[in-house]
């Protein structure tokens, strides 16, 4: 599938040799769950959860769904949540605007909704902040990734999902309102695509498709 050129020439230069060997180990569960429902043909859900579904669980929903169609990989459906609904922060939007995401306001106010597209002809993603049970979010047989160790630490059972497995990244927040803003939040939407690029990139590679 052709993405946005800026896309494109992003994932190209992503280099998974950053990736630590025990931060691979922390990946593994995923690569195994999306391996194991691909091999079988089966529908693979993946929710992303942080504690204000505001930052990180954004960042990694829609570079997972991005990747899974990088890659061809068929029947993936990402989406994100968190233990209490906020807003998806306009950082955030600004990051993936930067990075080549088509965004556009689909209705403002205090949890403004969001279209994402990665590519012109599929479906964009809706981004908003929403609680991991919203009806807008999979109700069974989903893997919930816990992208925050508050999250993880605070909700010690997820409703309905297959698997639980934690993939914690370090929260950009911390450098709101500072000059380095821009920069480390470009920082972190790189680290999640770069480890989501290796995840995906594990899944076709023994059909040779990679």
């Amino acid at each position: 599938m052709k993405l946005f050129d800026t896309i494109e020439n992003i994932i190209s230069t992503l280099n998974v040799e950053t990736i630590t060997k025990e931060r691979k180990a922390t990946l593994q569960p995923l690569i195994d769950y999306i391996k194991t429902k691909s091999d079988t043909q089966q529908t693979i859900r993946i929710n992303f959860i942080c504690t204000h579904n505001s930052r990180r669980s954004h960042l990694s929903q829609i570079w997972a769904q991005t990747m899974a169609a990088h890659f061809d990989i068929k029947n993936v459906f990402c989406y994100s949540g968190g233990t209490e609904a906020t807003a998806l922060f306009p950082v955030v939007a600004e990051t993936l605007k930067n990075s080549g995401f088509e965004i556009n306001t689909i209705s403002k106010g205090d949890n403004p909704v969001y279209s994402i597209k990665y590519t012109e002809n599929e479906h964009p993603i809706i981004g908003f902040s929403k609680k991991l049970d919203d009806s807008f979010n999979p109700k069974s047989e989903f893997a919930a990734i816990m992208t925050c160790s508050q999250a993880d630490g605070g909700c010690p059972f997820i409703a309905g999902a297959e698997k639980r497995i934690p993939i914690t990244f370090e929260d950009p927040k911390a450098f709101d309102n500072t000059p380095q803003q821009i920069e480390k939040y470009n920082e972190r939407s790189l680290q999640i695509a770069t480890e989501l690029f290796y995840v995906f990139s594990l899944i076709n590679i023994k059909n040779g498709n990679i």
